[in-house]
């Protein structure tokens, strides 16, 4: 294979002549721009068509994606999605809608969003969603901000966010930017939170408690309606981070395990692919007693007519720019459409057997978090593999030379050289098994041939890279041949 860089093929001269002179004069670069904003020598080389089109079909090659590999990155649902769903949110219908055109001009968006959010209530059982948030942290801050204004308007003086040590990063975060004190609760040995240690920390100062559920150890909190007592009784509220929700789609209802405020993932389970910053939606959802705090404004409809809501009580104000990322509940509105509640419950029985199959294929190998059964996702803890010799890390870097992407490594922190390993609905159980029987022959590696575990990858564009020094010692800019900068 040829190895050549892009500026080494390039020849003067050689370009691509299909652009015929236009009919109306171009003026210059330099009669539109500021001098000192233009360079003379751009050092581009000069190619052919064909050179460019192998040249960025051959980058695209070096990418991970869930189109090209099994892509089991834990806790953030990397599953594959319908490209028919791609098509519909591409249509121009949709895409030369503006966010300033008067309501009458758009209607069918407003019956959408309409439309979605009632498909959104009737899973979780919430009273209302805004849409606006485009993350799922975002979200999460948005459901947070409404539990304090909540709190402001009771004049409860709460000053503490309860978060168990599973949880997520962003929940403690949230937590902060909120003005609380985070209280970490620490796990049982079984993977689920205390409730003797949450119990006696949940006095009148408690503004709220921040699950994950099922957890980020993909177990399911089967304490949950005792945890919603505990809150309740002190007028705390409990918020539902919803990365996890797969597993319970059609199964079970926040609203029924006593959450008061929810944030979805349209990005992770309803039909956006995701990765590299977005675009995202961070439904968040709530009960009847928060619907007044939601942003405005919300789509309501009055007679056959779809409108913009403005009018909510205790609202916190808008989270972001006129109604979120539309182009993504597009998406989520045509996965749920087409696949309807039966599919939905299919889509969480599937996620969960994935999970629960390859757990069952490596436990005698990879040591599992828990001895309780896993949902959507599994996490084991590869310190029998690190007795060896050989670290969570290096596993999932020689995984890399099996053609698939590691799963999430060292989260959560509770456990010593975590894998977290989310296979999703969308896989075969061949590729299930083609998982399953690398990891075991890297468990072997460790045991006969441990320096291929140590020094992978050995089939990827870059080899072993050193992180520690690259992290010290950053350095981002490329220079091309002969640039100036």
């Amino acid at each position: 294979m040829e190895n050549k860089v892009i500026f080494e093929k390039g020849k003067e001269g050689r370009r691509t002549r299909y652009l015929t002179k236009p009919e109306i004069p171009l003026k210059r670069a330099d009669e539109l721009l500021p001098k000192q904003f233009l360079r003379e020598n751009l050092n581009l080389p000069s190619l052919g068509e064909l050179d460019v089109v192998r040249h960025y079909t051959n980058l695209s090659r070096l990418n991970f994606s869930v189109d090209t590999n099994f892509y089991p990155l834990g806790s953030c649902t990397m599953k594959y999605n319908p490209k028919v769903n791609e098509a519909l949110a591409s249509m121009e219908e949709f895409t030369h809608v503006h966010p300033y055109q008067p309501s009458t001009d758009v209607q069918g968006a407003l019956e959408l969003i309409f439309n979605l959010e009632q498909i959104l209530c009737e899973i979780t059982g919430m009273n209302r969603f805004t849409f606006q948030a485009s993350s799922g942290a975002a979200g999460e801050l948005t459901g947070m901000l409404m539990i304090r204004k909540y709190h402001a308007i009771k004049k409860n003086k709460k000053t503490k966010v309860i978060v168990p040590d599973s949880a997520h990063g962003t929940n403690p975060a949230t937590s902060s930017m909120c003005g609380y004190q985070t209280v970490i609760i620490e796990s049982k040995e079984n993977g689920l939170i205390d409730l003797d240690k949450l119990a006696k920390s949940c006095d009148s100062e408690v503004a709220a408690i921040m699950l994950t559920n099922p957890n980020t150890l993909g177990l399911f909190e089967e304490n949950i309606l005792k945890i919603s007592e505990i809150a309740h009784k002190i007028d705390a509220l409990l918020y539902y981070d919803g990365a996890n929700f797969n597993p319970l789609l059609g199964i079970t209802k926040p609203i029924t395990m006593g959450f008061d405020a929810i944030h979805l993932n349209l990005h992770k389970t309803f039909s956006t692919p995701h990765g590299c910053g977005g675009p995202g939606a961070g439904a968040v959802g709530v009960s009847l007693a928060m619907s007044d705090f939601l942003p405005a404004p919300l789509v309501d409809k009055r007679g056959e007519d779809f409108y913009l809501n403005y009018k909510i009580k205790h609202s916190i104000g808008r989270v972001r720019s006129f109604y979120g990322n539309f182009n993504v509940l597009i998406r989520a509105y045509a996965y749920l459409t087409s696949l309807g509640a039966d599919g939905l419950k299919r889509v969480a029985q599937n996620a969960v057997l994935n999970a629960a199959y390859i757990r069952e294929k490596l436990k005698q190998y990879y040591e599992p978090c828990s001895i309780l059964p896993s949902m959507h996702e599994v996490v084991f803890s590869c310190s029998r593999q690190k007795a060896r010799g050989a670290s969570a890390l290096e596993i999932a870097k020689r995984l890399l030379d099996y053609g698939m992407h590691p799963p999430t490594m060292y989260f959560p922190l509770i456990v010593n050289e975590a894998l977290m390993v989310e296979p999703t609905e969308t896989e075969s159980k061949e590729t299930l098994d083609n998982f399953i029987e690398a990891m075991i022959n890297i468990d072997k590696e460790i045991s006969e041939e441990i320096e291929k575990v140590k020094n992978a990858p050995h089939t990827m564009p870059v080899k072993r890279v050193d992180e520690v020094y690259a992290a010290r010692n950053l350095n981002l800019r490329w220079q091309s041949p002969g640039a100036s900068f």
